[in-house]
């Protein structure tokens, strides 16, 4: 091999590693925002209705998976694939994925001492949750990695985000979600929550503290 087909063969190997990373981080940012929010919407629901501890969690699993399938769901039904055919490919591209997060972050709660009892008004939640889902995306992606390298898992889904014509009808509105935006929603939405959590803590102990200052205590 010569010096130039060495750089050539160099070069086109770094490029392909570049691209396997680029899709992994892709696929796991979808899956961890669709856990996100279905975990944050399980609990909220499990909260608001008295369920127990046990059941808010399989609440908040349903809801993850729900929710992680749902946004791999958008693109290929943009893409012409009926919605049957569009979830078929779905489940089996992010099942492993979405299953490896929700082990790993329902692991990492429950370790965390008053994470799950912590309550989304408490500050410890939100902490806890950005500790547990950071924990499942750093989890996940070398699974989705692994998988796109054997043309596995969302290798699956790539053969239909090519150009397939003009998109036309219902789904024209269907939103196109980049990697950069749903990292950017997750970061927003965490810090939105502790930011309220710590308000609210803030503003209860106030009056707390003006009753001992008032010898009220």
């Amino acid at each position: 091999m010569s010096q130039h087909d060495h750089h050539d063969h160099h070069d086109h190997d770094g490029h392909d590693l570049g691209g396997l990373n680029a899709m992994a981080l892709s696929a796991t940012l979808h899956c961890l925002t669709g856990c996100a929010i279905g975990e944050i919407a399980g609990l909220m629901i499990g909260t608001a209705v008295g369920l127990s501890t046990g059941w808010t969690i399989a609440l908040a699993v349903s809801l993850a998976f729900l929710f992680g399938y749902t946004l791999s769901t958008f693109p290929l039904v943009k893409a012409g694939l009926g919605v049957g055919a569009a979830l078929a490919v779905v489940f089996a591209a992010d099942t492993l994925s979405i299953a490896t997060m929700e082990l790993v972050d329902n692991a990492v709660m429950a370790v965390i001492p008053g994470a799950m009892d912590a309550g989304l008004a408490n500050w410890v939640f939100w902490v806890s949750m950005m500790i547990a889902l950071t924990a499942a995306f750093l989890a996940a992606y070398p699974v989705n990695r692994y998988l796109l390298a054997r043309g596995k898992g969302h290798a699956l889904t790539h053969g239909y985000h090519g150009d397939s014509g003009p998109v036309t009808g219902a789904r024209r509105y269907i939103p196109t979600l980049s990697s950069t935006t749903l990292a950017a929603a997750i970061v927003a939405f965490m810090l939105g929550g502790l930011v309220v959590s710590v308000a609210a803590e803030t503003d209860t102990d106030e009056p707390e503290q003006s009753n001992h200052a008032l010898g009220r205590g």
